[in-house]
């Protein structure tokens, strides 16, 4: 692309947009969107008049910006206009746009990210980091969504299984530490329980309050990692795990199991339990067999691969570990913890050097870190 031409048609192409009745400053800034749009078209398909071309996308530009102006000032007028604020109902309607953001015009995929986006407070980096795809493939879905419902009535609520799986990436980006979102998740879900008597309604709520209860225990004074094995089980919170624990048994009660009964089926084995090594890892491998026939999903593939390091020891995790694809978030750092459980303490602590590059937060890179630091201490003492 000759950008030389570019710079050469600027001139002529602003002042046409101002013959045509754009003041200066707008005719500039909607030139420059223009060229922003050549640059990115252009090499893949140029145009063969170049100055038309020019003048037609910069002349939509600056209608579009003039368009949203004139929207923005008639928006201030119409709240200048409204009366004073009055008393309101004491409701909460968070729940509902929940549901209304899953519309049913939209794929799964793509009612769950844009609701996570609009509604949950997630920002495009970490939906695309919950889903394993790059920010910019997500960026692209969250976009087609909003573009696929404009114009449409908002007024067709969607399903509640995509309704379902929000809360539970919004809960799991709470628990993580990134954003304070957990509580939150746990409210909605709770009153989602109280409105339907659907078993995996139930078994998503078990799960969170199972979690939530050991968050206390997760990080340190400093805000550092504390593993579950290392975790001081004497702080986790009894009465969410057993409320959980209730919530959960009624559940699978029905005999209509689902992905989050599973999953809260094997938190509750693990509050169960007084240590790790007294925890019953064979029934919750089991757990993951049911869980990877509901879901068949590559990051309960490496989750099932701990927990069969730790039923059948650490050789076999590794044999597990070896069928996944080795670029799954996490792959790295559950390699590292495996060859330290099979005595291979170099090849961890490298592999625990690469996994704290690989992280996706501080906290979780500053414990791979330490890890590190630990074995290398330990073969050099």
């Amino acid at each position: 692309m000759n950008e030389a031409l570019l710079r050469e048609l600027v001139p002529a192409v602003i002042g046409i947009l101002v013959r045509r009745g754009a003041d200066f400053a707008a005719a500039e800034d909607a030139v420059q969107e223009a060229l922003i749009r050549a640059l990115e078209t252009w090499p893949d398909d140029p145009p063969r008049d170049a100055k038309g071309w020019l003048v037609a996308v910069a002349w939509r530009k600056f209608l579009d910006a003039a368009r949203a102006e004139t929207s923005r000032r008639g928006r201030e007028l119409a709240v200048e206009d409204e009366p004073e604020a009055g008393p309101v109902p004491g409701t909460d309607d968070s729940l509902w746009l929940y549901f209304l953001c899953a519309h049913p015009s939209l794929s799964p995929g793509s009612a769950v990210a844009l609701t996570l986006r609009a509604a949950g407070g997630l920002t495009t980096k970490q939906i695309a980091t919950a889903y394993l795809v790059p920010e910019a493939t997500m960026a692209q879905r969250i976009s087609r969504a909003k573009k696929r419902i404009a114009g449409q009535s908002l007024n067709q609520p969607g399903d509640l299984a995509t309704v379902l799986r929000v809360l539970y990436l919004v809960f799991n980006e709470g628990y993580s530490g990134d954003l304070d979102l957990a509580a939150e998740a746990i409210r909605l879900t709770r009153q989602l329980a109280a409105a339907t008597d659907a078993p995996e309604v139930a078994g998503l709520l078990a799960l969170m309050l199972l979690h939530h209860a050991r968050r206390a225990s997760r990080t340190g004074p400093a805000g550092d990692l504390i593993p579950l094995a290392q975790q001081d089980r004497t702080r986790w919170d009894t009465t969410l795990i057993a409320e959980g624990v209730d919530i959960l048994q009624t559940a699978l009660a029905r005999d209509l199991l689902g992905e989050y009964q599973a999953q809260a089926a094997i938190a509750a084995l693990h509050a169960d339990a007084p240590s790790t090594e007294e925890t019953d890892w064979v029934q919750i491998v089991e757990w993951y067999d049911e869980l990877l026939a509901l879901t068949d999903s590559p990051v309960v593939r490496l989750n099932r691969a701990v927990a069969i390091g730790e039923a059948d020891g650490a050789p076999a995790g590794l044999a597990a570990l070896a069928d996944l694809d080795p670029n799954l978030p996490r792959h790295t750092a559950v390699r590292a913890y495996l060859n330290e459980r099979a005595g291979n303490l170099e090849q961890a602590a490298a592999l625990y050097v690469e996994a704290s590059r690989a992280a996706t937060n501080l906290p979780e890179r500053d414990h791979l870190t330490r890890e590190a630091a630990r074995i290398h201490r330990t073969l050099n003492p």
